[in-house]
């Protein structure tokens, strides 16, 4: 059984640790905890592991954000991924930071990346890990938070929340998302 997992984020070193690249964040923690590296291939950075008889494929988009689909819809062709088993890691700014949720669908909920999915698989019937990243902006600056890095108080708890993440991540391959659900939506980080 084949999985694809989609870490959204941006490529290049002034994005590397703000809000919007945690679905980045999360794939690299997951391919360094399985002892993997990634490789630049088509439309995306990719490495792959195995665990409990899956196969797991990891990919990092080099799209840019705003055009995630595109790799995406690429990945599932190249290694026959059925949508069933496609998971996107993506931040949320309507979920408080401290909560990480899984979910079978969705709306994008503005979310240019998530849009670009929607777009280019023609629904949006496929599974999204959301990462709270709170919605602590004024008005109109929604775009400099997410492209902010996590504050300070934030820091010392991102581990943990990476960490159960890659367990969201694995359960979804062996169990599948509403077992998973039922599992971890309800957590929460004491802050």
């Amino acid at each position: 059984m084949k999985y694809l997992i989609v870490g959204l984020g941006n490529i290049g070193p002034e994005y590397a640790d703000n809000r919007h690249n945690i679905g980045f964040m999360i794939v690299d923690e997951l391919a360094k905890q399985e002892g993997v590296k990634f490789s630049m291939s088509r439309h995306a950075y990719h490495t792959e592991f195995s665990h409990r008889g899956r196969n797991i494929h990891l990919i990092k988009p080099t799209t840019f954000m705003n055009l995630s689909g595109k790799a995406l819809a690429h990945w599932m062709r190249e290694l026959k991924v059925p949508v069933e088993n496609v998971l996107v890691l993506v931040d949320d700014l309507a979920i408080p930071f401290g909560s990480v949720k899984i979910k079978p669908k969705g709306s994008a909920a503005g979310h240019n990346g998530l849009k670009h999915i929607e777009q280019s698989l023609g629904h949006n019937n496929y599974a999204r890990l959301r990462f709270g990243v709170s919605d602590n902006f004024p008005k109109g600056r929604q775009v400099d938070y997410v492209l902010s890095g996590f504050d300070g108080d934030e820091l010392p708890y991102l581990p943990e929340l990476i960490d159960r993440s890659i367990a969201m991540i694995k359960s979804f391959c062996t169990i599948g998302v509403e077992l998973t659900m039922t599992k971890f939506n309800n957590l929460k980080v004491d802050q």
